[in-house]
């Protein structure tokens, strides 16, 4: 299996993206791209709307989404607290891969936050994303936001292009969803949430925007996951996520000799491992009709944006189970290698 092209843009025309926004400001469902992920749309201001996101993913109703604007949008419409702290890691990140907690205004349907006085904002770098937000703010007649969770099945593997997004919701019973085509997403990985509700910075879910960075604008480091027990819910941070539906197991790169001598003849294993461990199979191991071998890119940035489409064509490429190497424990992998602990832990074991 080969790694893909660079991601690509696809500008859809100015009647696609006003289409679309109908289609939101009709209570509609609409997938679109953002730099991160696609999401999968719906008016935030709408109840229903968001209700109907929930079934179509099958989301526990209690877990919150996040609720995107363009530039032009006013965070303090939908936040009555909007803090120094907040402004300041905006003016830093926004647009971009980057998700802000922040107490909820009281006009705000609590429907977007799972019941919790806090919301989460964002605002998206993708210019079709952009471009579809301006246009439901137009529609909406001024401020206009977009509840968006990842456009997949709760739990499984987010899409990064539109056909994924088709694929995934193709056949459901009394489920539309419109996509609308913006390319493949470049980040590959969902956004950084920080939340700021309750006086401090506190790192909810790892992303492309690293604590380091957070610390450098605010002059702090954000309390991190696992250091923090009262933090409100937030999107992607249960145990087990971003699951694929083919068994997923981490191992260390001294492991897969010994696990790959003992898999039953007849099936086929895929292998995803840096170049020398690959390189340190046996030959009798690395050259069987049994083993897929795939190489992880050197860098994280790489694998983030290609990992949840790998993780897809591992789903069609008729294999019992994928061993994957365990990511470096560092600061650069600690986004994407919390995307694959979550993936295996939805599989219980790990090899």
């Amino acid at each position: 299996m080969t790694t893909p092209d660079l991601p690509r843009i696809v500008m859809p025309s100015a009647e696609a993206i006003t289409r679309a926004a109908e289609q939101l400001a009709a209570g509609e469902l609409v997938a679109f791209p953002t730099e991160t992920v696609y999401g999968l749309g719906g008016d935030a201001e709408s109840p229903a709307a968001v209700a109907a996101i929930y079934a179509a993913k099958g989301r526990p109703a209690n877990h919150p989404v996040i609720v995107h604007f363009s530039p032009d949008g006013d965070p303090g419409y939908w936040s009555d607290d909007v803090t120094p702290a907040a402004r300041k890691l905006m003016d830093a990140f926004w647009p971009g891969p980057l998700t802000l907690i922040l107490k909820r205004a009281p006009h705000i349907p609590d429907a977007v936050s799972g019941g919790q006085d806090s919301v989460g904002l964002r605002c998206p770098s993708h210019p079709v994303a952009q471009a579809l937000l301006r246009e439901f703010e137009r529609i909406k007649g001024g401020q206009g936001g977009v509840a968006a969770p990842s456009a997949n099945r709760f739990g499984q593997v987010s899409p990064t292009a539109a056909q994924h997004v088709r694929d995934e919701f193709a056949g459901l019973p009394g489920v539309t969803v419109h996509v609308l085509d913006g390319g493949e997403a470049a980040v590959g990985i969902e956004s950084t949430i920080v939340d700021l509700s309750r006086g401090f910075p506190a790192l909810l879910r790892p992303g492309h925007i690293t604590p380091a960075q957070i610390a450098e604008v605010l002059g702090e480091m954000p309390r991190l996951p696992g250091q923090d027990s009262d933090a409100p819910r937030a999107s992607g941070t249960l145990k087990a996520h971003y699951a694929p539906r083919t068994p997923l197991y981490l191992c260390d790169a001294a492991q897969f000799a010994a696990a790959l001598a003992v898999h039953p003849a007849g099936e086929r294993v895929a292998v995803v491992a840096f170049a020398p461990t690959l390189a340190a199979l046996p030959v009798d191991i690395a050259e069987s009709d049994g083993i897929v071998k795939i190489v992880l890119p050197a860098t994280p940035a790489a694998l983030a944006t290609d990992l949840y489409a790998m993780l897809r064509r591992l789903d069609r490429a008729n294999v019992t189970h994928i061993l994957f190497e365990r990511l470096p424990d560092t600061p650069a992998w600690a986004a994407v290698a919390d995307r694959l602990g979550r993936a295996a832990a939805a599989f219980e074991r790990i090899a």
